[in-house]
């Protein structure tokens, strides 16, 4: 399929994409825009723009006439007066067609004049000239998206030069299929080595080399992007995989990056509703399967029964609130606030914890007992 064809039709997988896109542009935005607000009330001199850059932005349309994510991030500003006065937006395409199609389909969007902000709608090659400029400034708050057709142009480089401002987040797609033959093709080891660096794109290609089944390839290569992203400096690294149209195979991950908790909280919510699958009310965020051998993604394949005891472990001999318990162990599992209200109640009903109020003094819904943030947990002391 060529770089053409793909804006042919709106695939399924561009249709979640895009989605995930739009709903954390528009709680990124909401939260942001809140926190400016209130500098604003005690009186600081903050800048009060945000900023959403898409360096791989596409026609606009899809030919069979489905909006792409750059129509609909603008249309999500327009409907709020807060976006519509502080959005400033930058979209890039390569191809001058592509620039062209994206300018028409903007102008054509009921309300656009309304933005105080004129989109810009540039053409230029993504590489180091444009991570040279991201370098040099400092960003207001900016949602970064980088979706390329394959790899070029992706670099941990172009990441960090905006997440490393306050307020920053970046998602990318992560092209599976051309990065892991890319690993094994000499001739592209110049695109390879700034995605992952040097030293551990050599490493990776050298796991590679003893690794048979496809399933271990793509823990390796996913495990590499990963630890790569955090030592970055990007603590909050979050993927979502995509699979090819039969399931049989992975095409893509979107892999979201911050460097703020709320963010990859949130964007983990996100991602829970949009899978495709849950196990015992665990989303599967279409994660792949992992082993010991990949600690960093291990925790996100554990199922719903493993949490039980990994918090009667964690939490021996503590006293603390459900939410406590929440926020100091959901980073790097794949487990949502409900799973462990479920978990919770589960322990609370085996005599294995007890709580405060206890079960018979909280509230029922739909049936189910609940287990509110401020609900205190006593864990026993280990054996």
């Amino acid at each position: 399929m060529s770089n053409t064809s793909f804006f042919d039709e709106q695939k399924e997988q561009s249709l979640i994409k895009a989605r995930i896109v739009e709903k954390y542009f528009w709680a990124w935005a909401n939260v942001i825009i809140g926190y400016l607000k209130n500098t604003e009330r005690k009186g600081w001199n903050v800048d009060p723009k945000i900023a959403y850059i898409d360096l791989f932005a596409g026609p606009g349309r899809y030919k069979d006439g489905a909006k792409s994510t750059p129509i609909k991030v603008l249309e999500t500003a327009i409907s709020n007066p807060d976006m519509q006065n502080r959005l400033v937006t930058v979209f890039n395409d390569v191809d001058a067609e592509n620039v062209n199609s994206l300018q028409e389909a903007i102008n054509l969007i009921p309300g656009i004049e309304n933005l105080k902000y004129k989109p810009q709608v540039i053409n230029h090659e993504v590489g180091e000239n444009i991570v040279k400029s991201f370098n040099e400034l400092k960003l207001v708050p900016t949602l970064f998206f980088v979706d390329p057709w394959g790899y070029k142009g992706l670099s941990l480089e172009l990441i960090n030069s905006v997440v490393k401002n306050w307020g920053c987040d970046c998602l990318f797609f992560f092209n599976y299929n051309r990065i892991n033959m890319g690993l094994s093709n000499a001739s592209v080891e110049k695109h390879m080595n700034p995605l992952f660096g040097k030293i551990r794109a050599d490493k990776v290609r050298e796991q590679l080399n003893n690794a048979l089944k496809p399933e271990e390839r793509e823990l390796i290569i996913i495990e590499a992007i990963c630890e790569a992203l955090k030592e970055m400096g990007g603590e909050y690294v979050l993927p979502f995989r995509f699979k090819h149209e039969n399931g049989s195979r992975t095409s893509h991950h979107l892999i979201f990056v911050s460097k703020n908790v709320k963010g990859y909280t949130i964007m983990k919510d996100i991602m829970a509703k949009e899978s495709s699958d849950e196990n015992q009310g665990v989303p599967s965020f279409e994660y792949n399967p992992a082993t010991f051998r990949q600690p960093l993604l291990f925790d996100f394949y554990r199922p719903l029964d493993d949490l039980e005891e990994m918090l009667l472990d964690k939490f021996a001999g503590q006293t603390i609130s459900m939410l406590e318990v929440y926020d100091q162990h959901h980073v790097g599992k794949r487990y949502i606030g409900k799973n462990y209200k479920t978990a919770l109640n589960n322990l609370e009903a085996k005599g294995k914890i007890t709580a405060e109020p206890p079960a018979n003094k909280r509230k029922k819904n739909k049936g189910e007992i609940t287990f509110a943030d401020s609900v205190k947990v006593i864990f026993p002391s280990k054996q």
